[in-house]
């Protein structure tokens, strides 16, 4: 098992723009330095708790004061992109990035970001959209000859070579493409079949366990239509992780500090209004007045001491099946940087070696690939 980092970004409100961006970089230096293995940032528009509008913008800077861990958008929603303009800058990304590249992808799912670009959301546009602007960008990282691509959403040409010198050359360093990836968040998630469809890493949202184990079957019913066969170690899970030296001292900076805070005033108020807190409960018949911070600490959270922490990812391991890569779910604390600083070396120094025994699918399920 690897573990890597996925940042929406979220930071308070009050936090400026500048200052919640510069707390990401040093964020990423230190998963740089502590050997964590990749980090995704997140794109959103309309929301004041995720504020960061360009992913891009903050990963080439952060390209720059890393050396090692791969970066990447996770991802670029797709219906408010160009699909030209954005295949040109990820290939430019990824050639500045020297191959550490990732290039995640969303259909976007918060209605104010779909009224801001007059996307339908409601109907399901913004999924169609999305497979229509990837189709489009794999084409034109792929194809040599001339070709119109006549969409729904989108008309894209690659032209014929102008006055013998003027033709579209622009490609990504790593070949076909850098690694993509495609996160799920609902049952039966149509981004997670396109996942296993396409053979894209997939990556499951930070939910209840037992409701998290149902999107490897997307996946696999993606798969089965394309004949591909999937590997659970390319699937990756994003949950709320804090290490403390004590249980104790782990809940108080969690639960008591900006976990608590960012969950309490913007997480599962979104969620309430979705609908969605069914998805994070362990049994359908807890009311949804119970599911609150404390409640999703204690089932859903990863806290804790290191011993207590490595005994939760083994349970949710088994629980799920197997999965690859552990994502630690990001959080804004720049007002105790010591804490999350240490966090962060504990799961690299205690719990990471005392995990990677969990490696799932093997020798077998590679081999037949």
């Amino acid at each position: 098992m690897e573990f890597g980092y996925f940042t929406m970004p979220s930071h308070p409100p009050e936090r400026g723009l500048k200052a919640g961006h510069d707390w990401d970089l040093q964020t990423f230096r230190w998963l740089d330095e502590l050997g964590f293995s990749e980090i995704w940032v997140g794109e959103h528009h309309t929301a004041p708790w995720e504020p960061h509008p360009a992913p891009d913008l903050l990963i080439a800077q952060a390209l720059l004061q890393t050396s090692r861990i791969r970066i990447g958008p996770g991802g670029f929603l797709l219906p408010y992109h160009h699909p030209a303009e954005l295949a040109n800058r990820v290939a430019m990304l990824d050639h500045l990035s020297e191959g550490r590249l990732n290039f995640g992808i969303a259909a976007s799912g918060l209605p104010s970001d779909w009224a801001m670009f007059n996307v339908d959301g409601m109907s399901g546009a913004n999924r169609d959209m999305t497979r229509e602007a990837l189709d489009i960008i794999l084409k034109l990282w792929s194809s040599e000859a001339p070709f119109h691509y006549g969409g729904k959403y989108w008309q894209v040409d690659r032209p014929e070579t102008m006055f013998g010198f003027l033709k579209p050359h622009i490609r990504p360093l790593q070949a076909p493409h850098p690694p993509i990836g495609i996160a799920g968040l609902s049952k039966r998630s149509d981004t997670l079949k396109l996942a296993g469809e396409r053979g894209f890493l997939p990556m499951s949202l930070n939910l209840n366990p037992a409701y998290v184990a149902s999107h490897w079957e997307s996946v696999e019913e993606g798969a089965r239509k394309s004949g591909r066969t999937p590997r659970r170690a390319d699937w990756r899970l994003v949950r709320e992780i804090f290490v403390a030296d004590t249980d104790e001292e782990a809940w108080r900076l969690s639960v008591g500090d900006m976990m608590g805070r960012m969950m309490g005033e913007y997480f599962l108020p979104l969620l309430a209004n979705f609908g969605f807190k069914d998805y994070l409960k362990h049994d359908p018949a807890v009311a949804d007045s119970d599911v609150t911070v404390e409640y999703c600490a204690h089932r859903n959270w990863i806290i804790g001491s290191p011993d207590t922490v490595v005994r939760r990812i083994e349970d949710i391991y088994a629980d799920v099946g197997g999965f690859g890569q552990l994502l630690v779910f990001g959080f804004d604390y720049a007002g105790k940087p010591e804490a999350w600083r240490h966090s962060l070396e504990l799961i690299a120094r205690e719990v990471m070696p005392r995990v990677k025994h969990l490696m799932p699918d093997g020798p077998r399920l590679a081999a037949a690939q």
